[in-house]
Formats: structure tokens, C-alpha cells, sequence
């Protein structure tokens, strides 16, 4: 009998591998009823945020304002829209399809320091901005330090205690 080394991430791997082929062949049953949409058109997205508001940025270059749909509600925004396969008149044979078509669905969890109600989308360049301003206790403050006045009451502290070291 041979005496092998114990690897416990080739174990790990087995198991990813077999999961992957599990989700494989599931996608697979379902892309075959629809040849256009081979992969599902997910938009990517930036967020980021400063002080004042937290901005989104998704990518859907070639989509109509009305193909759009966005909505808050329960600390949720909810970004929508369609991107249709337009087919010209003439017949064309395709060497390759490699943008991406159909419907996609976006769901953000949005924090509680958000205005719901001061909510702003634009849509440029085939780049839509989500900017959510934030409540007005939500946002940093500026608080000034007196220096003048605490520096007055230290001094004032220490004559009294010199003068009783004089005494004794």
C-alpha cells in the first residue's frame, strides 16, 4: 500500500468543480430555448460616496430614457430596463453577437442616512447616475474648538493652588 499526502484543498477543489457543473448544466437547459440570450445582461456598476450623497453609476450604453425604470421603497432601490435586440430589415448573417440583450434587474440596499425623497437620476453618454442625498443629520458637521476661553480657565486654576504652596 502506498502512502499518499493529505491535501485537504484538493478536496475543496473536487467540490467546487462539481458545483460548477451542476450550475453548467442548469444554465445550459435554459439557454437553449432562447438563443439571444445566452448570458443574461447584467449592467456593471460603481458606488461611492462622499459626505454629502452616495452616487450610483451603471453602464447601459444603447437604452432609451423610457426602456428605464427606477424606484425606492423600503430602504430599496430598484434599478430596471430592457435592452431589445433590434433586427434591421434587410437580412444580415452575423458573424458574432457579443453585446448583451434582454431585461436585467438590479437591488440595492440602501442605508437609513438616505432622503428618500431627494432621490436624482441622469442618464448621459449611456451612463446612468443615481445620486441619493443624504438626511441632513447624516451629514459630517464642522464644530469649532475655542482656544481663547479654556486656556483662561486653566491658568486661573493653577494661581490659586502657587499661592497656597507660598503660604506654607
Amino acid at each position: 500500500m502506498a502512502i499518499t499526502r493529505w491535501d485537504p484543498f484538493r478536496e475543496m477543489t473536487t467540490l467546487q468543480n462539481r458545483l460548477n457543473s451542476i450550475f453548467q448544466d442548469f444554465n445550459r437547459g435554459n439557454a437553449e430555448n432562447e438563443p439571444v440570450a445566452t448570458a443574461a445582461f447584467v449592467p456593471p456598476v460603481d458606488i461611492y460616496e462622499d459626505g454629502q450623497k452616495i452616487v450610483l453609476k451603471l453602464e447601459v450604453p444603447g437604452m432609451k430614457q423610457e426602456d428605464l425604470d427606477i424606484q425606492l421603497e423600503n430602504n430599496t432601490l430598484i434599478v430596471r430596463g430592457e435592452r431589445k435586440f433590434e433586427k434591421e430589415e434587410k437580412e444580415e448573417n452575423f458573424h458574432r453577437i457579443e453585446r448583451r440583450y434582454g431585461s436585467f434587474y438590479r437591488a440595492f440596499t440602501i442605508p437609513n442616512t438616505v432622503n428618500p425623497d431627494s432621490v436624482k437620476a441622469d442618464y448621459d453618454a449611456g451612463v446612468l447616475s443615481i445620486k441619493l442625498e443624504k438626511r441632513a443629520e447624516a451629514k459630517p458637521k464642522q464644530i469649532k474648538v475655542q482656544v481663547g476661553s479654556t486656556s483662561k480657565q486653566i491658568e486661573g486654576a493653577g494661581k490659586p493652588a502657587e499661592s497656597a504652596k507660598t503660604a506654607a
